[in-house]
């Protein structure tokens, strides 16, 4: 886990107390009235303001016959539905740090994140998604700040490594 020494309630320290008592459902918590969070908005440091916010690797078995053929009609789903994200096109082998063939769709705001996410969640069918922030450290990105949908695949990390080795 990379846990700064930074607070998570930096800037709420003389914020008033949040209230304990239940809503009428009897589960969740009542919330102060408040402005909407900025990241509904824009995308939170350390994302790179001049880059795609994240990433959403779509995975397949490429000696499937069936997954590659759901693949590829996800793949015009997707055209089709989302034709402001950019959807990269099909690779058809392992390349780089993703272990079987795959395709790329990224987002880039936090409104299309959500859509794009919640979408996806219920049309992937059994294909699994690696849905990963664009920060400064690609490692990181791909693996403790990355999220799954679906079977989580063995990443080739060495690739990711070898980019921070030459940053520095």
């Amino acid at each position: 886990m990379s846990l700064n020494n930074t607070s998570l309630l930096l800037g709420y320290e003389n914020a008033p107390s949040l209230p304990t008592e239940l809503n009428s459902d009897g589960k969740s918590l009542v919330n102060i009235p408040g402005p909407l969070s900025s990241a509904y908005e824009t995308f939170p440091p350390p994302f790179r303001p001049n880059k795609n916010g994240f990433d959403f690797h779509i995975y397949y078995t490429q000696s499937s016959e069936t997954e590659s053929k759901y693949a590829r009609e996800l793949h015009e789903r997707i055209r089709r539905e989302f034709p402001e994200l950019r959807i990269y096109k099909f690779w058809d082998r392992p390349i780089g740090p993703h272990p079987v063939a795959m395709f790329e769709v990224n987002v880039f705001t936090p409104h299309q994140t959500g859509a794009f996410f919640s979408w996806l969640a219920v049309n992937r069918g059994n294909l699994s998604v690696l849905i990963h922030p664009n920060t400064d450290n690609a490692f990181l990105d791909h693996t403790e700040r990355a999220i799954w949908m679906g079977r989580q695949w063995p990443l080739n990390t060495e690739t990711l490594k070898k980019s921070i080795v030459e940053k520095s």
